[in-house]
């Protein structure tokens, strides 16, 4: 197949000519637009991102410890951030929504520009392997000043989660979305966030998948700030 103009010019600014150009058409669109959308990719693309950024500040921040790095890096991967590098890399214009979304200012709307971006980055994994998709994420976090003051920057609260778990050497919580709520172009998303040591679980709604994760750790830490579990020996 042979890429719109628009397309081509982000194959450019991206720097990964595709072997399966489908893959960056796919990771392009948003499921109001088709069914073939791109959040399997932009599942995939999370897990590549993080990895790569793991490595990333391992090499450039050697005498950080595990802690603060984790804390260096959920700013790195978070939605604000990976929505100023999808500006910074053009993406919004290449977008497929559909109509709904287009009304509603899906072009521009963080969460959506923010998942293509992940979406990206897992297509470039499947085309090319990790290498190639790990240099796309030092290409596109080159222009970010990385230093250990970053990790004095609030946590967000899955952070906190895990954190607080890992001190009582707890298992990390579980996550799932328990229902997509609303039309295609506005949904929400119903969380579930389980401790299986515990039991328990807490449920938090967003507008994207990441943000109702979010919501759902923050209910989870209310919860066990106010009434902890023993600590474990």
């Amino acid at each position: 197949m042979t890429l719109s103009p628009d397309l081509q010019a982000l194959e450019r600014r991206l720097g990964h000519p595709f072997s399966n150009p489908r893959l960056l058409e796919r990771a392009l669109t948003h499921r109001s637009f088709t069914a073939d959308h791109n959040e399997r990719l932009e599942f995939l693309g999370d897990s590549v991102l993080n990895l790569a950024v793991s490595g990333l500040l391992f090499e450039k921040l050697t005498d950080l410890p595990e802690g603060d790095l984790s804390r260096v890096r959920a700013n790195l991967v978070k939605q604000d951030t990976l929505f100023g590098l999808a500006n910074t890399l053009g993406v919004s214009p290449c977008l497929r929504l559909g109509d709904g979304e287009k009304r509603s200012g899906g072009q521009k709307r963080p969460s959506i520009l923010a998942d293509a971006l992940e979406a990206i980055i897992g297509a470039v994994y499947l085309d090319a392997g990790f290498d190639v998709a790990a240099a796309l994420v030092r290409r596109l976090y080159s222009g970010v000043e990385l230093n250990a003051q970053m990790s004095a920057m609030g946590k967000d609260p899955k952070t906190e989660l895990q954190e607080w778990l890992q001190a009582r050497k707890m298992k990390l919580p579980a996550y799932r979305v328990v229902a997509t709520l609303g039309e295609a172009h506005k949904q929400t998303f119903d969380v579930e966030c389980t401790i299986t040591e515990t039991g328990r679980s807490e449920r938090g709604i967003g507008a994207s998948r990441r943000a109702g994760e979010q919501a759902a750790a923050a209910a989870m830490l209310q919860h066990l700030l106010t009434s902890p579990p023993p600590r474990r020996s």
